[in-house]
């Protein structure tokens, strides 16, 4: 049972309170005047026509005439008069009723909330405003008002599964206000009246239902940013200064709770941090900020370019396929233009200078931009409050997670305390699996967050901790860095559950990359033999060239000492790829199997050679200390 402090049932007491109020007696007094304080497009649409953002743009655009929707993993088809509450996966809809009363969770009831909210975050809507400025085809902007108008009809203020959510009511203010800001001033005056009547009545909602207690992570992070930003563009109006004062208030606080000294968000996923520097960057854009918020935005993009520095970042925790701003195309490279328009922001950085990376939203966020500086070159690094190291040597870069859970509960973290990934040359070596599934498939859920589905070790079949439901784990275990060295590379880290500790330690030495997993039991743990599971997941085709090696994609082989049973394997229970939420593709898995007691050592090697230069993967225990040996590489591993 959770236990509510006195201070949060007051909380959502008045919170229920108010909402009953606004249902019964909806808000009236909307503004008949919005802007926002920001460059107008047409000043660089010019420089961007027939680029293939422009292109893609208009592609998306014209789909959306068709009623052809990429929503996460799946192209959805809809009627021409969208059903805006159904999900058109699952041919399941929901009801008119109060917003409370609808058990979104419940897929048996509701369908795939995921599915119905992604539509309505209305960022396809942008699009086509988008797309009329970069074509000025009036269909686009006529389709635009037609949906605006469907989507008032059938979705009554604070009735319905498009009111459950906070954070989605937040989401589409965002996509309305970029609307407004594009093409608001050639909406037709009567639907303008009514539209603008209901963005209003979105602000009343967010100020009653921030999620204060909630959902406090990037939930209270967008409710803030678009309670703020509604009051940036209805500024002429009375409520506005408390709008956005709250809203400023509350990203000031949350920059500094939320981002790690180092950068690193608290969700401890690289996917969430994306969003969460557009989130706090675009604030920044609407309202000054003070110099503590500025610098660690900055760690943030550093972190950032840190994990991206191939053009991709790995999946590492949930991804729920969402963007700020333009939520299409390769969602492992959204960091890009997240980067891009950071770069723009601070100016003097070393992160991308990919112009295409611009078009994707700084162009649209600060119209006149100077050529972005020479990408520099990515370097090793370790972040320590994030728990995240990186191995940056020439066009390898590995990226190992050492604390893998987050804040609290740890909701959108994954098991997978020292996994790692791994590229060669921008392709993939060693992949994190993704998040697939949030609530459709609870078994699934588990699955491709759990231990076995990461480059780690499985103790007994279970994971580092206990998921209790999609959003929470229980017994989280302790991890810790106990060294890292960039010259040479060098980690060694621990973590703590279950009455054992699992050390793993990996070496760069010599075009090798060794890895070492120890273990020791505490207590009973130590008077049973146990089942070890050591898991690698290639990004795609794997060949077993021998008894104890493997060839791997770009050329990298991976070998192992004699000792444990191997298998290759593909699909089955966790040999997955999700590149988006709803969508999985079978890849190869490797797994290393031995049955011990503790204390015991397995170990692996990784070669950037070739096959021909192979001997045996040696392995050699002594007091303290275990040598691994593989032609002429060798490294010393401290127990």
């Amino acid at each position: 049972m959770i236990r509510r402090s006195p201070q949060e049932i007051a909380f959502r007491l008045r919170q229920e309170a108010s909402n009953l109020g606004l249902w019964l007696r909806p808000q009236g007094d909307a503004p008949v005047t919005a802007s926002l304080p920001l460059g107008r497009p047409e000043t660089f649409l010019d420089g961007i026509r027939g680029a293939p953002y422009a292109n893609g743009v208009l592609e998306i655009a014209e789909a959306v005439l068709r009623r052809e929707f990429k929503l996460l993993g799946s192209v959805i088809h809809t009627d021409k008069e969208i059903h805006w509450r159904r999900d058109y996966l699952s041919l399941r809809e929901s009801g008119l009723s109060y917003f409370r009363r609808i058990p979104y969770l419940d897929f048996s009831r509701v369908g795939d909330h995921k599915i119905i909210w992604e539509l309505n975050r209305h960022q396809h809507l942008v699009t086509l405003a988008q797309a009329y400025l970069l074509s000025d085809r009036k269909e686009f902007l006529e389709d635009l008002w037609a949906q605006l108008i469907s989507w008032l009809d059938q979705n009554p203020f604070c009735r319905g599964i498009n009111w459950s959510s906070a954070l989605e009511v937040a989401f589409r203010v965002l996509s309305w206000i970029w609307i407004e800001h594009l093409a608001g001033n050639r909406m037709p005056q009567p639907l303008r009246r009514r539209w603008l009547r209901s963005l209003f009545q979105h602000g009343h909602y967010l100020e009653q239902n921030l999620s204060i207690y909630f959902s406090p992570n990037t939930h209270l992070q967008g409710e803030a940013l678009a309670l703020h930003a509604l009051g940036v563009l209805f500024a002429r109006h009375r409520r506005a200064a408390r709008w956005r004062a709250r809203g400023a208030a509350i990203l000031e606080q949350i920059v500094l709770t939320h981002v790690r000294p180092d950068g690193g968000h608290f969700e401890q996923s690289s996917y969430y941090h994306v969003y969460a520097t557009d989130m706090f960057l675009f604030h920044a854009l609407l309202e000054p900020v003070s110099e503590a918020y500025r610098f660690r935005l900055r760690k943030m993009a550093e972190y950032l370019w840190a994990l991206s520095s191939s053009g991709e970042i790995p999946l590492l925790g949930d991804d729920d396929g969402g963007r700020l701003f333009h939520p299409f195309g390769n969602r492992r490279q959204f960091a890009r233009g997240t980067l891009a328009a950071c770069a723009a922001f601070f100016g003097d950085t070393p992160w991308h200078g990919d112009l295409q990376a611009l078009n994707e939203q700084a162009l649209w966020w600060f119209p006149k931009l100077d050529a972005p500086p020479p990408a520099g070159l990515p370097e090793s690094a370790l972040f320590r409050d994030t728990g995240v190291a990186v191995l940056a040597d020439g066009n390898i870069q590995a990226i190992a997670d050492t604390r893998a859970f987050g804040f609290g509960s740890a909701g959108h973290s994954h098991s997978h305390a020292l996994h790692f990934t791994l590229k060669r040359a921008d392709v993939d070596v060693l992949i994190d699996p993704g998040a697939y599934t949030y609530v459709a498939d609870p078994a699934a859920r588990n699955r491709f967050r759990g231990v076995a589905s990461h480059n780690t070790v499985r103790i007994d079949g279970l994971d580092q901790a206990d998921p209790a439901g999609p959003f929470r784990w229980n017994n989280l275990p302790k991890t810790s860095l106990r060294n890292w060295s960039d010259r040479p590379w060098h980690l060694d880290a621990v973590c703590d559950y279950r009455s054992v500790r699992h050390n793993r330690q990996i070496s760069w030495r010599d075009g090798v990359l060794f890895v070492l997993d120890s273990f020791q039991a505490f207590g009973d743990a130590g008077l049973r033999p146990h089942r070890l599971e050591q898991f690698w997941h290639p990004g795609s085709e794997v060949t077993r060239i021998g008894p104890r090696l493997f060839e791997l994609p770009a050329g990298v082989f991976l070998a192992f000492p004699e000792g444990p049973t191997l298998y290759l394997e593909e699909g089955g229970d966790y040999g997955w790829y999700s590149p988006a939420p709803g969508s999985r593709f079978s890849r190869p898995l490797i797994r290393a199997e031995v049955e011990t007691e503790f204390p015991c050592s397995f170990g692996a090697a990784l070669l950037f050679t070739s096959p021909l230069d192979f001997e045996d993967l040696r392995m050699t225990p002594s007091p303290g200390r275990v040598t691994l040996e593989c032609g002429k590489a060798r490294t010393d591993f401290v127990l």
